[in-house]
C-alpha cells in the first residue's frame, strides 16, 4: 500500500488538475485530498463485522457508499473510479495498465463549516442545532422500513453487536481500556438487555426500526447549505439498520465527548419534538454507552495498523480510553 500512497500523492497521478495532495488514514481507508475533490480508497482488511478483503468486496462497497450515502448529501458522492498500476506506477490517469484498485469520488466539502469545527471555534449555534435535528428527524421518518429490518431492533438482535465489542476489545484490556471498565459496562449492559427487553419490542411496533446512517458523529455532517451529511455505513447493514434512537445517539455521544454536553440537550430537544420522541430516556442511555464502546473499539483498531506511526498510535490510546470512560460514565 506505501507504493500507491506516494505515487498517488503526486497531483499528477490523480483524474483532476490539483496543485497540493494530503493523505488521511483511517483504519480502514486511505483517503487523498485534492484542491477540489476526495479520493477514498478502502485498505484490503477484515475484521469479520467488515470485509474488504478482496478486489471484488472493495469495488462492491464503493458503489454502495456512493448509493447510500446520497439519501443524506447533494452532489458530494460522485462516481467510482479504477486505480492502474501502469508499470510500476499507480495512477488514476489514461487508463493505462492494470486496475489494482477503485477510489469514490468526492466533492470536497469545505472544512470550516463540518460541526465539528464549527463547535470547536464556538460558531455552533442553536439554530445549527435546530437544522441538524430537523434533516435527522425527517430522514428518519422516511428511511426504509421493513419486516427484515425490523428483526435488527429485537433485543437478541442487536446483542449481536454488542457482544461482538466486547469480544473485539478483549485484546485491548489494560491497554486502551481499564480492566474494571471493561466488566463494568459489560455487566451493565447484560442486565440491560434481561431487564428492558419489552423496551425493544415497543420501538418495533412503534416503527422506529430503519434503514439509518450508522456513524453519525460531528465530522460527518457538514453546515452548508443544503445541510450534507456524509459517510454513512455500507460495510455491513446491521449497523444501519436499528433504531432511530441509536443513531441520533451517536450524535449526542460526540457532542458530549467534546465538551458539548448544552448543545447535546438542546439537539435532543429540538430532535425529541420534530421525531415526537417520548420516554426513551433509558434506551438513549443504553445507545450512548453502545456507540462510545464502539469508538474507543474503532480507535484501538489502529494499534494493529503498521502503516500509523507511533506517536499516532499514542494518541489513539489516551482518545480511546477517553471514548471507554465516557461509555462507562452512562452507566452510572
Amino acid at each position: 500500500m506505501s507504493s500507491m500512497i506516494n505515487d498517488l500523492q503526486n497531483p499528477g497521478s490523480l483524474p483532476d488538475m490539483t496543485e497540493n495532495v494530503q493523505v488521511i488514514q483511517t483504519h480502514i481507508s486511505i483517503v487523498f485530498v485534492a484542491d477540489e475533490f476526495v479520493y477514498k480508497v478502502k485498505k484490503p482488511v477484515n475484521f469479520g463485522f467488515l470485509n474488504f478483503s478482496s478486489l471484488e468486496k472493495r469495488n462492491f462497497y464503493c458503489h454502495r457508499e456512493v448509493k447510500l450515502n446520497r439519501r443524506l448529501s447533494e452532489g458530494i458522492y460522485i462516481d467510482v473510479l479504477p486505480i492502474y498500476l501502469d508499470e510500476k506506477t499507480y495512477t488514476m490517469r489514461d487508463g493505462q495498465g492494470e486496475i489494482v484498485e477503485y477510489a469514490v469520488k468526492m466533492k470536497r466539502i469545505p472544512d470550516d463549516k463540518l460541526m465539528k469545527e464549527m463547535f470547536g471555534s464556538g460558531l455552533l449555534l442553536n439554530d445549527h442545532l435546530k437544522r441538524v435535528a430537523g434533516v435527522l428527524a425527517d430522514f428518519h421518518s422516511n428511511a426504509e422500513n421493513s419486516p427484515e429490518i425490523d428483526q435488527f431492533g429485537r433485543p437478541e438482535s442487536f446483542q449481536i453487536n454488542t457482544d461482538e465489542n466486547f469480544e473485539q476489545v478483549e485484546k485491548y484490556r489494560g491497554i486502551t481500556i481499564e480492566e474494571k471498565t471493561f466488566d463494568a459496562i459489560r455487566v451493565w449492559t447484560d442486565v440491560f438487555y434481561r431487564s428492558n427487553k419489552d423496551l425493544f419490542f415497543e420501538r418495533i411496533k412503534s416503527g422506529r426500526i430503519r434503514d439509518c446512517h450508522g456513524d453519525l458523529h460531528m465530522e460527518h455532517i457538514c453546515l452548508t447549505d443544503p445541510l450534507q451529511i456524509i459517510d454513512c455505513i455500507e460495510f455491513n447493514d446491521r449497523f444501519r439498520y436499528s433504531d432511530t434512537i441509536a443513531d441520533i445517539a451517536f450524535l449526542l455521544m460526540d457532542l458530549e465527548y467534546h465538551g458539548g454536553k448544552d448543545e447535546a440537550k438542546t439537539l435532543w430537544k429540538y430532535y425529541k419534538e420534530l421525531a415526537k420522541e417520548k420516554d426513551v430516556n433509558a434506551l438513549l442511555s443504553f445507545y450512548k454507552v453502545y456507540r462510545a464502546f464502539v469508538r474507543g473499539k474503532v480507535i484501538s483498531f489502529q494499534l494493529d495498523d503498521e502503516s500509523i506511526s507511533r506517536k499516532e498510535k499514542e494518541e489513539a490510546v489516551d482518545k480511546a480510553k477517553k471514548y471507554f470512560k465516557l461509555a462507562c460514565s452512562y452507566t452510572q
